[in-house]
């Protein structure tokens, strides 16, 4: 009899140190936040403030991708406005978006390739080709070859021979101007100041990793890596430019979600809190997102608890590439399975 007990305390005792293992192991869990319902609501806000979307860094390409990557039932009339207002920018301006900033042709992609379209030939015009000239590209700093790589990779494209360039670009060329430019705490930052600062170096190794089979980009985004955990507040998020934002910490999301690392990796939960903890407090019901939380120190020109378009473009394409990955698809720039 008394052996019968001493099995069974024994069994009872396993189960409660069992439970308690589980418990522990799974600190990388986020609060239920229905993050499809989240997706939906933001998109139909999207398209509602929203209605014609063009080429635009502000409600405009990224709109579109974020749409197009969401995997949602959206009329498909409005990526067909989208992809008229395109060409239609391409024809009055022959095949022109801009002489310096480079990163517009790179954008464009972008969202031509989310929404299955082909950059070959828009309007008769090459966009790839633009990608194919090093020194213009460069010429905007870090940005140019961060999102050329970005737009390239998004479907394997190749790099157009263009004999009239002063100097042809190769994807290894961008790659070495990128890690030439990191910084001594492992980060990145757009001004090349000493201090990295989290949306460029998120943003650099959401470039960089399609390459972590090369040994020098490995370890420039293990640095990278740890210096974004390193610069991580107290409460999960991020802050650029003297102030917490909801724009920070989405980039940081995006390179996890390209580099295959868990968005609720130990290594990014402070005090308990993960990044999409840190998030969806800029998040508004019905759709929409802060740049800044309401009663905090403001920047960038956006009013602090006001959804914001910058920031609702940027929190939805955080919250895509966050579902994206937790449902084992493709992340949100691995556009192979787009059509």
């Amino acid at each position: 009899m008394k052996n019968r007990i001493k099995r069974l305390w024994s069994i009872i005792f396993i189960i409660i140190i069992s439970t308690s293992l589980i418990s522990c192991a799974s600190p990388t869990s986020s609060t239920d936040y229905n993050i499809e319902e989240r997706i939906a609501e933001t998109a139909k806000f999207m398209q509602e403030i929203i209605p014609n979307p063009t080429i635009s860094s502000i409600g405009g390409d990224w709109t579109v991708m974020s749409l197009a990557r969401a995997d949602i039932e959206i009329d498909e009339s409005y990526f067909e406005n989208y992809y008229d207002n395109v060409v239609k920018t391409l024809e009055e301006n022959q095949g022109i978006l801009h002489e310096r900033k480079y990163t517009e042709y790179s954008r464009v992609i972008l969202a031509l390739t989310a929404i299955g379209k082909n950059p070959v030939d828009v309007a008769g015009y090459n966009l790839l080709e633009k990608l194919a000239d090093y020194e213009k590209v460069i010429f905007q700093g870090i940005n140019g070859p961060t999102f050329a790589l970005l737009a390239l990779d998004s479907k394997d494209y190749e790099i157009p021979l263009t004999p009239e360039v002063k100097i042809q670009a190769t994807r290894e060329m961008y790659i070495d101007n990128i890690l030439e430019r990191q910084l001594k705490d492992g980060g990145f930052s757009i001004t090349g100041d000493d201090n990295a600062d989290p949306d460029m170096t998120g943003m650099v190794l959401q470039a960089l990793a399609k390459y972590e089979d090369i040994p020098r980009v490995k370890e420039s985004i293990d640095r990278a890596v740890e210096c974004l955990s390193q610069i991580q507040l107290k409460d999960g998020g991020y802050e650029s430019w003297g102030a917490t934002n909801s724009e920070s910490v989405v980039q940081v999301i995006m390179a996890l979600t390209e580099l295959g690392i868990e968005p609720n990796d130990s290594r990014f939960i402070k005090n308990g809190k993960t990044l999409i903890d840190n998030l969806m407090t800029f998040y508004v019901d019905g759709g929409g997102f802060m740049h800044i939380r309401e009663g905090e120190k403001e920047n960038g020109g956006a009013q602090a608890g006001a959804v914001d378009p910058m920031a609702t473009d940027q929190g939805m394409y955080g919250i895509v590439a966050y579902e994206r990955y937790m449902n084992k698809r493709n992340s949100f720039y691995n556009m192979t399975d787009a059509n």
